[in-house]
């Protein structure tokens, strides 16, 4: 699933898979609407892992964001993606990987003309295992209280990524812990995040 055959699920705007298409050919300055996912992990003690993209990523290279993001291939259930993605980029197993917001959806340009297009639903998870990440996805990444790193973002006191800033803004009105964070059904999920018998 990794590298230049890498594919996405395209979706319409009622989030039914329509299609897919190389990952590598459809970030440009016309994105169209495709399936993607955010992952907040935190360890015991509540902090959040917080993490700065590879410079050599096509979209918002350097940036700051949430744990890790990603794309679940055509077929591939979005929960399974999401821990195929935090083995991949950070070297971690996943816990109680529950989903928070089901149907987040954003666009945003970067300078350059790059668009991003994404119908992308939220996760919540922990882990106790130490970060490994790949250095050609996950240039940096620490650990914060979450508390800390929500203020930050809503203050405007930390630069992020446009998806995480809208998230966060979305998760304020959930309880300060993050243990306390309840799973939404993924019954909920656009229909193209739940493939036929997932």
């Amino acid at each position: 699933m990794n590298g230049a055959g890498e594919q996405v699920v395209l979706v319409d705007e009622k989030g039914g898979a329509v299609g897919a298409a190389l990952k590598s050919e459809v970030h440009h300055d016309a994105t169209p609407l495709h399936l993607a996912f955010s992952c907040y992990v935190f360890d015991a003690s509540g902090a959040l892992l917080v993490t700065r993209r590879a410079e050599s990523k096509l979209t918002w290279p350097g940036v700051w964001t949430n744990s890790v993001c990603g794309h679940p291939g055509p077929g591939e259930a979005i929960e399974q993606a999401v821990h195929r993605r935090a083995r991949d980029e950070l070297g971690i197993s996943l816990s109680g990987l529950r989903l928070i917001l089901p149907a987040f959806r954003y666009r945003a340009q970067m300078v350059s003309g790059m668009v991003e297009n994404e119908l992308c639903p939220v996760f919540a998870a922990g882990t106790t295992d130490e970060v490994a990440a790949s250095a050609s996805e996950v240039a940096e990444a620490y650990w914060v209280p979450w508390a800390q790193f929500r203020s930050d973002v809503l203050a405007g006191r930390r630069s992020v990524s446009p998806w995480c800033v809208e998230q966060v803004r979305e998760l304020a009105q959930w309880p300060d812990d993050p243990a306390q964070w309840g799973a939404v059904d993924r019954r909920s999920l656009p229909q193209a995040a739940r493939p036929v018998g997932g």
